[in-house]
């Protein structure tokens, strides 16, 4: 079966978004974060910000791009669900440290942080309603 059609086989609760809607708001979303962590990154290679400020932003991508490899690849919802609530975790730290130095940063990151709170839920929900399918 192919992942598409597995995620299309798993119990969703009834608010569940339509899956078309899945790539046109992470297209936004990477823009979003392309910019906004590129400027990370400038700052840091620049030195006006410690590394400790790009090592939140660092590792929400790394969990950020792990989650389609362990939704899909691997089809393990839970541990989907707790990557999730790494690139939570991460995201909100990263928008605590970058607050004080980059203040647009934190904002133009906001509609990824709803997505993200809203994503992890969903994640957490299917997780629950499919735990005997993996």
């Amino acid at each position: 079966m192919d992942p598409s059609s597995w995620y299309a086989s798993l119990l969703k609760p009834s608010w569940a978004p339509p899956a078309w809607l899945f790539a046109p708001a992470w297209t936004v979303l990477y823009v979003l974060i392309a910019i906004s962590f590129g400027a990370v990154v400038r700052m840091s290679l620049m030195g006006t910000i410690p590394f400790v400020v790009l090592l939140p932003f660092l590792l929400n991508l790394v969990f950020n791009f792990a989650f389609s490899p362990i939704q899909f690849g691997l089809r393990n919802n839970m541990l989907a669900a707790f990557d999730c609530t790494l690139i939570l975790v991460t995201l909100v730290f990263a928008l605590i440290a970058i607050l004080p130095y980059g203040k647009w940063i934190a904002l133009v990151n906001i509609p990824y942080l709803l997505w993200v709170m809203f994503a992890t839920t969903l994640q957490f929900s299917i997780t629950s309603l499919n735990r005997k399918r993996g």
